[in-house]
């Protein structure tokens, strides 16, 4: 309802736009985000067996076991909350949302928690798995034929709808409480408590909108804890050369093959100064590591999680080589059944020209010999 007075002049002017029918939507529609969290049980911390005499602990937080299966439930929840409290998710009106895969099945969940139409604009080289679980939650997939143009192309779905374009490549960080309130962060460090460990070397973390290596930095430095925290990137990234050369206009021309992770520019959402180190991480690399992961633990897992635990694995064995003992922490983002036609697929990887037994043959050494192949 809008009631727009116009009086005298000199006089007070008094425009009331408050709605009683979606003020009543909104409260219903947070309700039922924040009841998601309070149904969904904190993700577990799985250990990846290391020598004992390493005096070395590296753990995995299995963000796959979200309702979702994937780290991206956490942002998602955050950013609809964000949307909905600043007004922008409305009822009947669309969401978009440019995203890769994870991130759109995630916001897709919560559209249809809350009535809502989604649209995921996407690569058209997006796993069919993942547009699968996105038509399973009532989100509409929208293709694009190059990566650079899902932001434009979201932006033009927004206007013409009249929707929301959620835009997690620029409101991730801002949209998640890095201080407490259940974050990643908060969570990883209340279930150290009683490790042998509780303060980690390091936390590994990648980086598709940059949101969660946010989280994790600014946590670590809010709560004075000496952990450093590394962020990995793929091939096809330009995360890692804008850290170096403190360039934010940095770009490459092709997507990255490690879904989820690794962008095209500079996002908005990727917070430089709060992190440590980065590594470049070559995607042969990736999908040896994620191997590794299920021989070594029995759960498959997506690329991005073996870039993470390749960078993980190379910080282990520089305190094993340099007699440090301690605890480090890397992330499983997502299920690798949404992969089994790439990661999991020798005939991709012959496609793709990646040659992974260089990668395996340096894992195999470290766990059995404890140095890392020059």
């Amino acid at each position: 309802m809008s009631t727009d007075r116009q009086t005298a002049p000199g006089a007070t002017l008094d425009v009331d736009r408050s709605d009683a029918a979606y003020r009543a939507w909104l409260k219903e529609a947070v309700r039922k985000v924040q009841a998601d969290a309070n149904r969904s049980a904190d993700t577990h911390l799985l250990l990846f067996p290391l020598p004992e005499r390493w005096g070395i602990d590296l753990y995995l937080k299995d963000e796959s076991t979200h309702p979702t299966g994937s780290l991206k439930h956490r942002l998602a929840r955050s950013l609809f909350l964000y949307g909905l409290c600043n007004g922008w998710v409305r009822p009947d009106r669309p969401v978009i949302e440019a995203s890769s895969g994870s991130t759109a099945v995630s916001e897709a969940y919560f559209a249809k928690l809350i009535g809502v139409p989604f649209i995921a604009v996407m690569p058209r080289t997006t796993s069919t798995e993942k547009i699968r679980l996105i038509e399973f939650h009532g989100g509409r997939c929208h293709f694009v034929d190059d990566s650079r143009r899902m932001y434009e192309e979201s932006a033009r779905l927004a206007a013409e709808t009249g929707g929301h374009y959620m835009d997690q490549f620029t409101y991730a960080e801002r949209a998640t409480d890095w201080r407490g309130n259940n974050n990643i962060a908060e969570s990883i460090f209340r279930q150290l408590r009683l490790e042998r460990y509780p303060e980690p070397s390091w936390i590994v973390a990648t980086a598709g909108t940059g949101g969660t290596s946010a989280t994790l930095a600014r946590y670590v430095h809010y709560m004075q804890y000496d952990t450093r925290v590394c962020v990995a990137d793929p091939d096809n990234s330009c995360f890692f050369e804008g850290w170096t050369t403190g360039d934010p206009d940095v770009s490459c021309d092709h997507g990255s093959r490690i879904e989820g992770i690794g962008r095209p520019r500079m996002e908005p959402s990727f917070v430089p100064g709060a992190i440590d180190r980065m590594m470049k991480v070559p995607d042969a690399a990736s999908v040896a590591a994620v191997r590794a992961l299920e021989r070594a633990v029995g759960r498959k897992a997506g690329g991005s999680t073996g870039t993470g635990l390749w960078s993980a694995l190379k910080i282990v064995a520089e305190m094993v080589a340099a007699g440090e003992r301690g605890s480090v922490v890397t992330l499983l983002c997502d299920p690798g059944d949404r992969y089994l036609d790439k990661y999991y697929s020798d005939d991709w990887l012959a496609e793709q020209g990646l040659d992974i037994d260089p990668y395996t043959a340096a894992i195999e050494s470290l766990l059995r010999t404890g140095t890392w192949p020059r």
